[in-house]
């Protein structure tokens, strides 16, 4: 919002001017300024001067005398433009006078000296028109420089006005603001009922309660035509074009007072009559951008007898449009249910002035004051006349609501240094009714739609003492710390960072080619993604199902650099279209930890980087097992798109799958522009962060372990990591550590066999292991590996 501090001042007496300062304090109000901008003429002594005579150039056709009073008396003038006579207020450059770099000076025109220069728009660098001169309005005095009527120098701010705030996106809600901040009274514009003539037989119907009230009246006899010139400057700086009076004076009531309005030419609705309602079967409306739009169920339409005529809080139609031929204006001033504009200007791509501070919430007790406002100035710049009393249909009328609000509320949150009295100050210079003991009874203005809560009036309290006022204390009672889960979060970022990768973190949306370049099959779980009903453009569209396509694009985007060796991971939060189990009103979304790994790896400080692989995968997850303390990790080869077909495995933590990891399939890596071979992983965050229980301490065992080996047949389809898990659960408490270090094939085993030989250490913390001992642990782990359909060789 587009903020002018002349036009600010009309309101409120500002104990400064200074627009540094200006600025801190409204952002210190809670509105952002992005910035300022100062205004200055373009000109200097200009001066507003009367027309006494025009008459023709005695040796031209095309040009006039004119004798024009600037206030020292008539001088003549020579004017080539054609669109004022006699007795016009008009812009003077008398000689010495400055337009941008144009020296103004005496000088003959066709044999006639011309005492300066009658100026255009264009020409004083406050329009563009360059065909006639600009005529000023009687309010302008003989004499007087011309730049302090167009309220130059000026700053106009640029305020960001955060969406729970309806009443600030207005010049009254800033100046209110301000007020209260400053300890300075307001000034608020005649709001007061213009009074009607006789009657009139206009009438509303409100059939949808989406429209919470509506008020209307007729102005008669309106002159379309520009607007002053002050207003047209208003809206300038306010960065809106001006059109005509009547549209005009709409925009500045909406400007000055948060309420839009909306201009009906009543000629053109049908039987004088409104009707606010849902949009019939298959209706259309052409709105005033000549844009037209099909409407449905869920939009809401002003209408006459016959056919809509403008969007509801969002744009008139051109059914019912002022131009230039219209004399008799139906005002229109509404409420309307924030959330129905808010999805019909969405759904339309259709936003506004109007929508926009209607989707936040105007005060519904407003309407009459603005209606009041706008046909006051219909009157008085428009010439119009108002026919009747203000219609007004308001089917729930909304009253100021109370909240209840503790001294101790208050201290709890801010700390201590505010009192009873000073809260009371503090609220009642925001416009909020204080009354009762403790806690105190609050009762919120409508136009307030953001205060609902105690924390809500705690809010408006720090907002306007100031943050920087309160000490910086402690909160009582001291803190639990990381829970068990967010400590182990911060070790699993610590291991996946001494393992070589970099933490990387990418938008939750992603499009659904990037599903498609997976490969990902039809019943696929991560096929069934929720929607963004307004992406910003398609390639954003869906919550994102697995960390993977966030990741490829990084790894594209660091390869496409230069960069080869590419290691990163993310722990983020996945979105599925299914209802959580832990909440069931709800999407599903689990926390994951992806990895991905592109080009080279080293396995040790001296050793040469090699090409990664599925290993570097197996890797990475073994490494976590390992430092994160987890139970029992297998991997079981599984297809699993879009990984490779024989280079993936599940990854099960206790029998349970929790992830899965391998090779990227090779048609997926060339989809992301990926070389060579990928590895990468995406497990369940939760499994690993659990909480694991109670740690027992073991005292490690001064005895020395006893080492044998065991060399197992087994069918070529029994996984390794199986047998090791196996003999592990099988060989009893004194089993310390168990290896594979050798797998065979061929020679004397049969087609479809292969040989596995384990290493397995085995140790007492109480004394040294006898060979009976052993003995007992090596018939254990056989017995264990045969229930697996395995055969000790040798045997």
């Amino acid at each position: 919002m587009r903020v002018s501090l002349r036009w600010l001042q009309d309101y409120i007496d500002l104990p400064t001017s200074d627009p540094d300062e200006l600025a801190a304090v409204l952002v210190s109000l809670g509105h952002e300024v992005e910035g300022y901008e100062r205004l200055a003429p373009t000109f200097s002594g200009v001066v507003v001067g009367r027309v006494e005579t025009v008459s023709a150039h005695p040796d031209a056709d095309r040009i006039r005398l004119c004798q024009v009073d600037s206030g020292e008396g008539p001088v003549e003038v020579v004017c080539g433009a054609w669109n004022f006579e006699a007795g016009a207020i008009v812009p003077v450059a008398r000689p010495g006078a400055t337009l941008g770099t144009l020296e103004i000076t005496q000088r003959a025109i066709r044999g006639v000296v011309s005492n300066g220069m009658i100026c255009s728009s264009a020409e004083l660098g406050l329009g563009s028109d360059h065909e006639g001169i600009l005529v000023l309005d009687e309010s302008f005095p003989i004499g007087a420089d011309l730049a302090d009527h167009l309220e130059l120098p000026d700053v106009v701010f640029d305020v960001s006005i955060t969406p729970n705030r309806p009443d600030a996106m207005s010049m009254t809600g800033l100046a209110r603001d301000l007020s209260a901040y400053f300890r300075v009274p307001i000034r608020m514009p005649d709001v007061s009922d213009p009074g009607g003539i006789g009657t009139t037989d206009l009438s509303v119907t409100i059939d949808d309660a989406r429209c919470l009230r509506f008020t209307a009246r007729h102005v008669a006899g309106t002159k379309v035509g520009p607007s002053p010139l002050w207003m047209q400057q208003r809206l300038s700086k306010a960065g809106v074009r001006a059109i005509s009076n009547v549209v005009d004076i709409s925009n500045y009531v909406m400007l000055e007072l948060g309420q839009p309005t909306h201009a009906f030419d009543l000629d053109r609705v049908r039987g004088a009559s409104i009707v606010v309602r849902g949009p019939l079967p298959g209706e259309r409306l052409t709105t005033l951008d000549g844009v037209e739009r099909t409407l449905d169920a869920s939009h809401l339409v002003v209408a006459d007898q016959e056919v809509a005529s403008s969007l509801a809080g969002t744009m008139g139609g051109q059914e019912s449009e002022v131009g230039e031929d219209t004399t008799n204006v139906l005002v229109e001033v509404a409420a309307w249910d924030p959330a129905t504009v808010m999805k019909m200007s969405r759904s339309l791509d259709l936003h506004s002035e109007a929508s926009s501070r209607f989707e936040r919430g105007v005060d519904p007790n407003l309407p009459p004051a603005a209606n009041h406002r706008m046909c006051s100035l219909l009157v008085k710049l428009a010439g119009g006349r108002v026919e009747g009393d203000l219609i007004d249909v308001y089917p729930t009328p909304v009253a100021p609501w109370d909240v209840q609000l503790s001294v101790a509320d208050v201290v709890r949150t801010l700390g201590e240094g505010v009192d009873r009295q000073e809260i009371i100050d503090l609220l009642t210079r925001l416009r909020f009714e204080v009354s009762g003991g403790d806690p105190m009874i609050v009762t919120v203005p409508t136009f307030r739609p953001d205060v609902r809560r105690g924390v809500d009036l705690v809010e408006e309290i720090a907002r306007l003492r100031g943050y920087d006022s309160f000490p910086d204390t402690l909160p009582a009672g001291g803190g639990g710390g990381l829970s068990i889960s967010q400590r182990r979060t911060r070790r699993l970022r610590q291991v996946l960072l001494g393992a070589g990768l970099s933490e990387a973190q990418s938008f939750s949306f992603h499009g659904a080619d990037a599903l498609a370049r997976l490969g990902l099959p039809a019943d696929d779980i991560r096929r069934s993604s929720i929607r963004v009903r307004n992406p910003l453009r398609e390639e954003e569209s869906l919550l994102r199902t697995t960390l993977l396509p966030g990741l490829l694009g990084a790894a594209r985007y660091n390869v496409s650099h230069g960069n080869l060796d590419v290691a990163l991971f993310e722990i983020g939060r996945v979105f599925y279209d299914e209802a959580s189990p832990e909440i069931g009103q709800v999407p599903h979304q689990p926390m994951h930890v992806g990895f991905l790994w592109v080009g080279s790896a080293k396995a040790g400080v001296s050793e040469e980087a090699a090409p990664v692989d599925v290993f570097t995968a197996t890797a990475v997850v073994r490494t976590i097992a390992e430092h994160l303390r987890l139970g029992w990790l297998e991997f079981v080869p599984v297809p699993y798109p879009p990984l490779h077909p024989v280079r993936a495995a599940a990854v099960q933590l206790d029998g349970v799958v929790i992830g899965h990891v391998g090779e990227l399939h090779p048609r997926v890596a060339r989809a992301w522009d990926l070389p060579g071979r990928v590895a990468m992983g995406e497990l369940d965050l939760a499994p690993l962060v659990a909480d694991p229980g109670l740690w027992q301490f073991a005292e490690p065992s001064v005895y020395p372990p006893s080492d044998f080996d065991l060399a197992f047949e087994v069918d070529e389809a029994v996984p390794a990591a199986a047998l090791l898990a196996a003999v592990a659960k099988g060989s009893g408490p004194l089993l310390e550590s168990i290896d594979l270090f050798d797998e065979f094939r061929g020679g004397r085993l049969e087609k479809g066999r292969k040989s596995l030989a384990l290493r397995i250490r085995t140790r007492s913390s109480t004394g040294t292991l006898t060979s009976e001992d052993v003995a007992a642990v090596r018939a254990d782990a056989i017995r264990a590996a045969e229930k697996l359909g395995a055969t000790l060789r040798g045997a």
